[in-house]
């Protein structure tokens, strides 16, 4: 269960403003950024942790990241997925714990199936040394009373990929090699201690520069302020902010729907099992764990992201492009080396608010009713979205699509379970699509509202687009200028 503690959201939206109205400024040196940490953890008294010397530390932290540093000073890492190291000291490093439900029995059934000498007794009860405990849980089998417990870290518990581990003095670390980026272990710890690079000090240096910097749009988006805030209200205010446009990226779910239902038609023909998604960290979970999966499952379509950058750049490729949406994977995604001519930035939705704050931006209502994708695009956000808009276009073409199966997984463990099925040869269903977070991209871990107000919200909006089809939309764009494929090449 994800954390719902507003004061990690509202610390770090604050940091994120007040880096913003900096760079704005030209002063984000030594003396504006410390005059932040003393604005939000003013002292004498702590708001939010022991002491205020370690608030602001934490504050320190997040400044730099904001500004698109490491929180660490002392670490190189390359990861977008970051540990605030003083922030991450409260979290019990003893898997299994001995609790007052101990009654001292004469049995002592707990030692008794320890193998590893880890269980002694204690003053008030047993006790375990986690130097010797290897984590097999007989113990707490053994024990008549329940009286111990199995104790995991909620960032550790969270990760779907198994990334996450301890170092000697119990400090969190990350895998750059397994984190596929999908944020749930930021979403997850209650004290805030990890968090993810950021692009915002860039893309304002950009826009400052007179470059041609245009946000693009998930599909995601709709919905997440409310059913009166239209994807023309937040074009409208990215334009008023400084962006040179906004584009609605649900038009590069019409794009990938298109090219990935040309590619399901082949893999039919030849009995090949698809895997298919637009969600990187699902990507990544196979690049990094199934690779022979990846190499003869993948699709090889770039992600609606992708494809409306190289849209963007085919028509000026002087345009600098930033997406926009719930997902710290998208951040991944844009420094994949493995994705030929990737999007420049990719920012969040409190992200994108703190840069429309620091310059006074506030939604307003839109009357043009601005639509640049298909319902079918615009549904790509949900679980099974992508699945849906591939066999409308395969309708569109008069394909018969009533014997083609479909796994739909959101979630980790979903996730894992159809591609372990695929790799032992056992998958029943054609195709897979996955997305690592339950319910799709409106679920993902830096959404802006709560995922059931989201879909009602989204529900509303979508009643007032029209119905154009998926490929009577693409004859209005230019898509022999730009590959559709991850290594760039052309049909």
């Amino acid at each position: 269960m994800a954390t719902s503690d507003n004061r990690i959201i509202n610390l770090k939206n604050s940091v994120d403003y007040e880096v913003c109205k900096l760079a704005w400024e030209d002063k984000l040196d030594f003396e504006h950024t410390e005059e932040i940490a003393y604005k939000i953890s003013p002292g004498p008294k702590p708001v939010y942790r022991c002491c205020v010397y370690k608030e602001r530390e934490i504050v320190r932290a997040r400044i730099r990241l904001s500004s698109g540093l490491n929180a660490d000073v002392n670490n190189d890492t390359k990861n977008v997925v970051q540990v605030i190291k003083p922030a991450c000291d409260d979290c019990p490093t003893s898997t299994y714990s001995v609790t007052d439900n101990c009654r001292f029995c004469l049995g002592m059934a707990c030692q008794s199936s320890c193998k590893f000498g880890a269980i002694t007794k204690g003053e008030l009860r047993m006790k375990i040394d986690p130097e010797k405990c290897r984590e097999c849980g007989k113990c707490a089998q053994a024990c008549p009373f329940g009286a111990i417990v199995h104790l995991e870290r909620p960032c550790k518990k969270a990760c779907p990929v198994n990334a996450i581990s301890y170092d000697e003095n119990g400090f969190c670390q990350i895998d750059e090699y397994k984190c596929i980026h999908c944020g749930h272990c930021i979403q997850n710890c209650p004290f805030g201690a990890l968090s993810s690079k950021k692009f915002i000090v860039p893309i304002i240096r950009d826009i400052k520069a007179g470059k041609k910097v245009v946000a693009m749009c998930a599909p995601a988006t709709e919905g997440q302020f409310g059913k009166d805030v239209t994807m023309g209200s937040i074009r409208k205010a990215l334009i008023k902010a400084g962006f040179a446009d906004a584009v609605e990226v649900g038009l590069g779910g019409d794009m990938t729907a298109a090219y990935e239902a040309a590619e399901w038609s082949e893999a039919k023909k030849e009995g090949r099992k698809m895997t298919t998604s637009c969600c990187p960290a699902f990507i990544s979970m196979i690049r990094h764990e199934f690779p022979k999966q990846y190499e003869e499952n993948m699709s090889q379509v770039v992600s609606p992201m992708v494809a409306v950058s190289r849209y963007l750049k085919a028509l000026d490729p002087e345009t600098v492009t930033v997406f926009v949406g719930p997902c710290i994977a998208k951040k991944g995604e844009t420094l994949n080396e493995f994705i030929a001519d990737r999007p420049d930035y990719a920012v969040t939705f409190g992200e994108m608010m703190a840069i429309l704050a620091s310059k006074n931006v506030r939604f307003e209502p839109d009357t043009e009713g601005y639509q640049e994708s298909s319902l079918w695009g615009k549904k790509f956000a949900s679980s099974g979205g992508v699945a849906d808009a591939v066999l409308e276009v395969m309708k569109e073409r008069d394909e018969d699509v009533s014997d083609i199966s479909l796994m739909r997984c959101a979630g980790g463990a979903e996730c894992k379970k159809a591609l372990l099925t695929l790799k032992a040869g056992k998958l029943k269903e054609d195709f897979v699509e996955g997305m690592i977070c339950p319910g799709g991209c409106v679920g993902g871990p830096a959404k802006a509202e709560a995922e059931m107000e989201v879909v009602k919200a989204r529900n509303a909006l979508f009643k007032s687009a029209d119905g154009r089809r998926v490929l009577e939309n693409l004859e209005k764009y230019p898509m022999d200028t730009f590959s559709m494929y991850r290594d760039g090449h052309m049909e």
